[in-house]
């Protein structure tokens, strides 16, 4: 158009455009609105987009210049000054209020223990226990207790979803992401690939939640692919024409049945296989894999009892207090060791987790002893600091100490009977 006039050709210099052109003249939605707007106001240009995408490019700032048409016609008409496009305005998700709520939750106290130390620092956390004790409702109330996105995440966690066209509206949302891929999904669904090489479901649960219900169901090879990610932060693909990488810092969730019957270990239950059923099943899960969950515990089933008196959970607000102050405690340490972008103990790197997570003299022996019991890899030894940090700051301790070192060991002494049993 600028060709035959319709526009000044001068004028588009200036503008990086972005959009898809349909039969009618209409410029229709199109994925990675905003990382584009960005990298426009890097490079001091504006940003000529569809409409439906304007609210979503104008969180890149308030000092680029932004046109969102919701036609051809009416970006020509803008140029020749018989018609104004204003400004789009940033906008957030209305937040549906009415989470699931951990008061919903009967019995269940240490798994509740165990949710909230995993959010309080980040940590990998696995839930094995028979069918209907409450692992996916427990995992379901978890972002319920979780604090929001800082602006910077806010920001990383966007720009993800806008590539994988998933920000409704073009809108914001500061709730951190919860997602739950069914167990049936393809290694490209799980860490991203494709075509064009989209982001997964490892990358769209960044600053989140990854939930793994079924967890031996998923095939051996999407559950190893996890292990990079879980690592590193970040989830590297590889194809012929395509090489990037996608960050990928993540809160990993698992839950799983016991054995395939699903009723091995629980009174009054037998398997017709004998043991072969827990330790065949539970040996789809790679050591590798598991030596990165850093709390592991089982959930029993709940109870008569516990189902029919009255009782009164604490509720979520009240802990999600809790891990708030805890997070806070964590991400000021941090500022002040100069690493302001590590928020949790669970990001820590090996270096820094042994300077701010160094245990008194009695929590170090009990270390040592249960590392050679229980035979700890090198990994699984930092990561035993890591949650007992955590338990640290919950308590508002400046000292790792053997208390806080022996609830940690506990989350890990399962997991290790059952690496070495299968």
């Amino acid at each position: 158009m600028a060709g035959l006039g319709a526009m000044p050709a001068d004028a588009l210099q200036s503008y990086v455009v972005l959009g898809e052109l349909s039969l009618d003249g209409t410029i229709t939605h199109v994925a990675g609105v905003l990382p584009a707007a960005i990298a426009a106001n890097r490079q001091e240009k504006g940003l000529i987009c569809p409409a439906p995408c304007g609210p979503e490019a104008a969180w890149a700032g308030s000092d680029i210049d932004i046109l969102a048409p919701r036609s051809l016609i009416a970006l020509a008409n803008h140029f020749r000054g018989t018609q104004v496009l204003t400004r789009p305005e940033p906008a957030m998700q209305a937040n549906a209020a009415g989470l699931p709520d951990l008061a919903d939750i009967r019995g269940q106290e240490s798994a509740r223990r165990a949710l909230e130390v995993a959010a309080a620092g980040g940590h990998n956390l696995m839930m094995i226990g028979p069918p209907g004790s409450g692992k996916s409702m427990l995992a379901q109330r978890l972002p319920s207790i979780l604090p929001p996105l800082l602006p910077r995440e806010l920001l990383e966690v966007s720009m993800i979803a806008s590539i994988a066209g998933e920000l409704t509206g073009g809108k914001l949302t500061d709730r951190r992401p919860f997602r739950a891929p069914h167990h049936s999904a393809s290694m490209a669904a799980m860490v991203g690939g494709g075509i064009r090489a989209r982001p997964g479901e490892v990358s769209l649960a960044h600053h989140g939640v990854l939930f793994l219900d079924e967890f031996p169901e998923f095939t051996p090879q999407v559950l190893d692919s996890l292990r990079q990610p879980l690592e590193t932060g970040d989830c590297m693909i590889a194809r012929a024409n395509h090489r990037i990488s996608y960050p990928a810092q993540i809160q990993l969730v698992a839950a799983m049945n016991p054995c395939r019957c699903g009723m091995a270990g629980e009174p009054g239950h037998s398997c017709a296989r004998g043991p072969r059923c827990r330790l065949d099943y539970q040996a789809r899960i790679s050591g590798p894999l598991l030596d990165r969950i850093d709390i592991r515990i089982d959930v029993p089933a709940v109870s008569a009892t516990d189902l029919i008196r009255p009782s009164v959970s604490e509720d979520s607000a009240s802990v999600a207090q809790r891990v708030a102050r805890a997070r806070s405690i964590q991400k000021r340490r941090f500022e002040q060791l100069g690493f302001p972008s590590i928020t949790t103990n669970a990001q820590c790197s090996v270096a820094l987790i042994e300077q701010v997570a160094q245990p008194d003299g009695p929590g170090l022996a009990l270390l040592q002893q249960a590392s050679e019991q229980m035979r700890f890899s090198a990994r699984a030894y930092h990561r035993v600091l890591k949650v007992a940090r955590t338990l640290a700051d919950l308590e508002g301790q400046e000292t790792v100490g053997r208390i806080h070192l022996a609830e940690a060991i506990s989350y890990r002494m399962s997991m290790d009977s059952s690496t070495l049993a299968a």
